[in-house]
């Protein structure tokens, strides 16, 4: 029996990523977390996710308000539509909860800012959920970048195939569920517009386009993992120096779905002092899963690599290629098969219990947008991209 305090945990959101990571990566640390309540707007959803969690059937609501007011709840996790992040997170802060919020953890500075402020009057604190950053590689990573006498190039990739492909070997058999109201449906699009006008128009100054728009979810979905990662590693870029934000070849989705189902390339270069950082990343229909970090230095360059985290247990390793004393020498460094989800739940722990603090908090997390900003100026063109 464990000794440890068990933390209760209420999940807004029960669509693909809590179905196939959240719920059971919390299952598995049964000793320190429990899942005490559900909620979505999907009642098939709910009935199905209920099922998942082991050991017991959590509470079920398609009112965040309740979960987030419930004394059976420790931490809110967010995993629910970005547009809701913000009011969701402020609800449960109310509340005194702590949060995780699924990144990005929002979609303008606004938006950004009034969690931050809902966070300085709580006793709840906020986590962002960058688990990538999280993994042991890329803080090894970090720490070989620190010591570098000076950095030459760096380059940040995030090419990947369809999720499905890996979804479907993941042996937890999501499904997803389109049972929406009417006034759900119509609230997400209105809140959809009045985020992506405030994104664009107010903060970034650049007409409000499909194109655009398109892009800013894009940055903000598989962009937001690279973007934060690069921050750590390497600091704030000074200008992007150019950016091709590419062509939108299919989105066929379902408004609920708008940002998940699109075939797109970004290509960007960052300029820091001294050197340069390319960035390249897109979404396409080969099954394969193209991630990495990597940073140069004249004797010395240093890759982390990511495989898809809907397989559990795929090693993140670190490689190492460098020249010792006129002798090439290549290594791969792996510390440890936990994924980098079970690590971030761990930190998530220490700061509920322990009190200890986290890296990716709302103040950092607000760094992607300036960088989205940055990039989106760079890419639009005036009359379009």
């Amino acid at each position: 029996m464990s000794s440890n305090q068990i933390v209760k945990v209420g999940i807004i959101g029960c669509g693909l990523v809590t179905q196939v990571v959240h719920i059971p990566t919390l299952g598995f640390l049964s000793d320190y977390f429990n899942i005490t309540f559900l909620c979505d707007v999907s009642p098939a959803a709910l009935e199905h996710s209920a099922k998942k969690v082991i050991n017991h059937v959590p509470q079920t609501t398609q009112d965040a308000s309740e979960l987030c007011a419930s004394p059976n709840v420790d931490v809110v996790l967010l995993a629910n539509p970005d547009e809701y992040h913000a009011v969701h997170a402020i609800e449960a802060l109310k509340h005194d909860k702590h949060v995780l919020i699924e990144k990005p953890m929002a979609l303008c500075e606004r938006d950004a800012d009034a969690i931050i402020a809902a966070e300085g009057n709580s006793k709840g604190k906020v986590m962002i959920g960058y688990m990538r950053r999280y993994a042991p590689a890329f803080e090894d990573l970090v720490n070989e970048v620190g010591g570098m006498e000076k950095i030459t190039y760096a380059r940040v990739r995030d090419i990947i195939g369809p999720n499905s492909h890996f979804v479907s070997q993941s042996a937890m058999f999501p499904k997803a569920f389109i049972d929406f109201s009417t006034e759900a449906v119509d609230d997400l699009k209105s809140k959809q517009d009045d985020i992506i006008n405030q994104a664009l128009a107010v903060e970034c100054g650049i007409p409000v386009t499909p194109e655009a728009t398109k892009a800013w979810r894009f940055l903000g979905g598989l962009g937001s993992h690279d973007l934060s990662a690069m921050r750590e590693a390497l600091g704030m870029p000074q200008k992007v120096v150019g950016a091709s934000l590419g062509p939108i070849w299919k989105y066929d989705a379902p408004r609920w779905l708008s940002a998940l189902k699109l075939i797109t390339f970004t290509s960007v270069i960052f300029e820091y002092p001294g050197f340069s950082v390319t960035y390249e990343t897109g979404i396409d229909d080969i099954p394969r899963f193209d991630a990495h970090v990597e940073v140069y230095s004249k004797q010395k360059s240093v890759r982390v690599c990511y495989d898809t985290p809907f397989v559990k247990g795929l090693p993140i390793n670190l490689l190492i290629r460098e020249n010792l004393d006129g002798t090439y020498r290549e290594s791969i460094v792996r510390k440890t098969y936990e994924d980098p989800y079970t690590v971030e739940f761990k930190k998530l722990y220490d700061m509920v219990v322990n009190r200890k603090a986290v890296k990716t908090t709302a103040k950092d997390a607000k760094e992607d947008l300036k960088i989205f900003q940055m990039i989106m100026k760079a890419g639009v063109r005036p009359g379009g991209q």
